[in-house]
């Protein structure tokens, strides 16, 4: 049974940085392909990064490079998003997400943490 467990979140002023983590436990570090989601109130949940099985692959959500970077330690199981420069519209419920392969679509993960909130005051 493979779970995602993520943490780092938090309230924070606009323009300041936050670096969420998410560790992987059933599977090895290097099997699975990682992504984080947002779900802003009242909006769908969408894409931020993503990242390959072996770390060479990342992909951004819109609006997130250059702000965001994606990264992980396959030896301790873990991801992280490094968030800076966060604006106001950050804020929602950060997701971590695992899956075969890396994409940028929900349906493509398998498998979901239960999130963590992120609150971007202004």
């Amino acid at each position: 049974q493979v779970q995602l467990v993520e943490s780092g979140g938090g309230l924070v002023q606009a323009g300041g940085s936050l670096r969420l983590s998410c560790t992987t436990s059933g599977r090895t570090g290097d099997s699975l392909a990682m992504g984080w989601f947002r779900q802003a109130p009242g909006k769908e949940r969408e894409f931020v990064a993503g990242i390959s099985k072996n770390g060479v692959v990342t992909y951004y959500g819109d609006g997130e490079k250059g702000r965001s970077t994606i990264s992980r330690d396959n030896a301790e199981n873990t991801v992280f998003l490094q968030m800076n420069s966060l604006k106001p519209e950050d804020t929602g419920v950060y997701y971590c997400a695992a899956g075969p392969f890396l994409d940028l679509v929900e349906s493509s993960y398998d498998y979901w943490g239960q999130g963590t909130q992120v609150t971007v005051s202004s």
